[in-house]
């Protein structure tokens, strides 16, 4: 990749980028119109172009903030926007993108990053592994009844397009977000842009509770054949059990609806437990959901709360050599240590087991992990014990 070159890009050449891009996932270049709703999500000096004598790669990030286990939050990058032109790949391109990104965000702070990866063979030779996974599911809407015990109260509210988008952002900050969740401020204005798309008008939703908004969602109908339709879930998180159930409520409630279809939830989103006959909601998918790159491994260990006893980790980080070394990790304190590694592991398999997606004993099991006492699997599994397990839920 010697001839290439990767530099931030001017705002004038932001929506070559964004054609560069698009190409790169069979797209068509887009609109005037579509150009200038999307607009605002390229945020001024996160957007990179690789060059040799034209632009033939292009990766973006929006500054954010990750929530940890524990609820603190962390400098986060959302990385999105990834494409190399098709006559370009294989040649390097990706890798002085990926590598200058995370040389720039380890250099102003930022303690993680995370994508969406149209692949799953290209990123974890960059660092990033699988943070958390996902399920989407189908339920019918003529054998779905809320079982009588369901929670109850607080009354729904429907919104059009405009005041969601004034009022939505407000209401969203205002949860609380499970680990693997992130801000949002830089990401509204491409889902609304989204929303106003399409044939399917979008419908929003908020759930009042007695202290005020405490869930939304939004969401399509579209039409099937004849008389029949499937409404789908666009976006939905609530702040409780009752806001939860209510938001279900009202969706089931829906008229001249058969089907109700909800992509990439959370594994243990507990709509069957609502539901007489929970076979009347079935999964139709599991999936790798967000993917996470610790950019500064000491400061996201400190960051995020841990169990049990103290153990050292030897972490390897063959992108950004800072990381590289061994971590003393417990629930009193994270520090770098010199003292002999319980386990050493990739920073990839860290990522994997920070926010809680996985076990550490089943990346030991598959070799991902090693130690050389098997009794360290079982402490690890108790260090980094969640209560919930992650999810991103905004796609980006």
């Amino acid at each position: 990749m010697n001839d290439v070159a990767v530099r931030a890009l001017r705002d004038d050449e932001f929506r070559s980028a964004h054609r560069l891009f698009r190409a790169a996932l069979h797209a068509g270049p887009g609109t005037d119109e579509e150009w200038e709703r999307v607009r605002p999500v390229f945020q001024p000096g996160r957007v990179l172009g690789a060059f040799d004598e034209q632009l033939v790669g292009t990766a973006r990030s929006m500054d954010a903030e990750l929530v940890v286990p524990g609820g603190a939050r962390v400098p986060l990058a959302a990385v999105t926007g990834v494409g190399v032109r098709a006559d370009r790949t294989r040649r390097g391109v990706l890798t002085g993108l990926m590598r200058t990104q995370l040389a720039e965000l380890a250099g102003r702070g930022v303690s993680a990053a995370t994508l969406y990866a149209t692949e799953g063979a290209i990123y974890g030779r960059f660092g990033y592994g699988i943070a958390g996974r996902a399920r989407s599911y189908t339920v019918s809407r003529q054998r779905a009844r809320l079982r009588p015990d369901a929670p109850e109260g607080g009354r729904i509210e429907m919104l059009d397009l405009d005041e969601a988008e004034r009022r939505l952002p407000d209401v969203y900050s205002a949860l609380p977000l499970r680990p693997g969740m992130m801000s949002r401020d830089r990401w509204w204005p491409g889902l609304f842009a989204g929303l106003r798309s399409g044939d399917d008008p979008a419908v929003a939703l908020v759930h009042h509770g007695a202290d005020g908004p405490d869930g939304f969602a939004l969401y399509r109908v579209s039409r099937d054949s004849g008389m029949s339709a499937t409404l789908r879930v666009v976006d939905l998180h609530s702040g409780n059990a009752t806001a939860f159930a209510g938001l279900w409520r009202f969706l089931l409630g829906v008229d001249l609806v058969d089907t109700v279809i909800a992509r990439n939830r959370p594994l243990d989103e507990p709509v069957e437990l609502l539901l007489t006959d929970p076979r009347a909601c079935e999964t139709t998918e599991l999936t790798d959901e967000t993917w996470l790159r610790l950019v500064d491994v000491e400061a996201a260990l400190a960051a995020r709360t841990w169990q049990g006893a103290p153990l050292v980790l030897e972490v390897t980080d063959p992108v950004l050599d800072h990381n590289t070394g061994r971590y003393r990790v417990g629930p009193d304190e994270v520090s770098r240590t010199d003292e002999p590694a319980d386990a050493a592991l990739g920073v990839a398999e860290l990522a994997m087991m920070f926010a809680g997606g996985w076990l550490p004993s089943a990346l030991v099991d598959a070799g991902r992990i090693s130690v050389l006492d098997p009794g360290v699997a079982v402490r690890l599994d108790e260090l980094a014990r969640t209560r919930r397990a992650p999810w991103c839920g905004t796609f980006f």
